[in-house]
């Protein structure tokens, strides 16, 4: 099975200069994909060097949305930008997904209204990883949905369960939401209700999961609302950042902190490897006929890479199918209810 991505190689802060040659290297790494660079031709040429003309394409954009354009602008006015070439591709199924490290609500607007949502599903929800002690867990909503009804949080679990059941072949990963405290009675009414109604789904939801409960890995899969979420992946990026800097100055004090820096290298060098959040870069997009993800806009080529992985084994793993089977076991006990 070859897998074919769609790339919008305009989006984010450095465009061709990274989400190119990020993408070359994904496909000499894998046999079994290829990719279509979507973008200003003029711009993506220089880059390609030697690339491999048979899973290398270009598919010619003349426009770019910008990273500060109001969405409803990008979805009216930019009907040629390489992001929504990029969406109809996979709409088309001239491509089995679509990575963009562009303007996010543009991004969710033009999908939404491109894809359009799977049967079920009433909001599409931005999943990312998160490191813990642990391994990891899935994250949603990282900033889709600021207001959200306790039945969209049932969705979103629905919706994180069956990804991490696809992609990390776990039957029934368990399931929290996030809240201020681990106690029932803790939350707004809207948190309260939705745990109600996670635990009558049939997932295994755990309860209640504190802000620190998502690095100590209390579940798989928390869900949240879009302000919520993103909030708490900001800081925690920023919380990495601080840490790797004041590291980086203490170490650096004076040549005998130098040489104990040499010293603990290994240490160090570890530590790096599991906060750096490139290795996690690649949210996706869930609730949409389609798969989508979404690349932190400063990426690096490695942490762009990271994003284009995510999306090939979203596909090899059949996640649509998945979602879409959880979603439909589910809609007949609505109807009864």
């Amino acid at each position: 099975m070859i897998i074919t991505v769609a790339i919008d190689c305009m989006g984010g802060d450095h465009g061709p200069r990274v989400t190119v040659p990020a993408a070359l290297d994904f496909v000499r790494r894998h046999g079994d994909v290829r990719v279509v660079l979507v973008g200003r031709e003029e711009e993506i040429r220089p880059f390609l060097g030697g690339a491999d003309a048979a899973r290398v394409s270009l598919r010619h954009a003349t426009e770019v949305v910008a990273m500060d354009e109001p969405p409803a602008l990008a979805l009216r006015n930019k009907k040629n930008s390489s992001m929504r070439v990029a969406l109809n591709l996979v709409k088309e199924k001239g491509a089995d997904a679509c990575v963009s490290a562009g303007n996010t609500g543009a991004l969710m607007a033009i999908s939404r209204f491109v894809l359009k949502m799977l049967p079920g599903i009433d909001r599409p929800a931005i999943c990312a990883i998160l490191p813990t002690t642990r391994g990891h867990t899935h994250v949603l909503d990282l900033g889709a949905n600021v207001d959200c009804a306790p039945e969209h949080l049932l969705q979103f679990g629905i919706m994180g369960a069956s990804l991490v059941s696809a992609i990390e072949h776990k039957e029934r990963p368990t399931v929290g939401i996030l809240n201020i405290g681990e106690e029932e009675i803790k939350g707004n009414d809207v948190v309260k209700r939705a745990a109600e109604l996670l635990k009558e789904s049939g997932l295994n939801f755990v309860g209640n999961v504190e802000g620190d409960g998502l690095y100590k890995g209390d579940a798989e899969v928390v869900v949240c609302d879009g302000f919520v979420g993103n909030v708490a992946l900001k800081a925690s990026e920023g919380l990495a950042q601080m840490l790797a800097g004041f590291l980086r100055q203490e170490f650096n004090r004076n040549l005998l902190t130098k040489l104990i820096a040499l010293i603990a290298m290994p240490v160090l060098n570890n530590f790096k490897r599991h906060v750096d959040h490139r290795r996690y870069n690649g949210a996706s997009l869930l609730g949409l006929k389609g798969i989508v993800l979404k690349s932190h806009g400063s990426a690096d080529a490695f942490a762009f890479a990271n994003a284009l992985e995510r999306a090939a084994e979203a596909v090899r793993s059949g996640v649509l199918a998945r979602i879409s089977e959880r979603v439909a076991q589910r809609q007949p006990l609505q109807e009864a209810i």
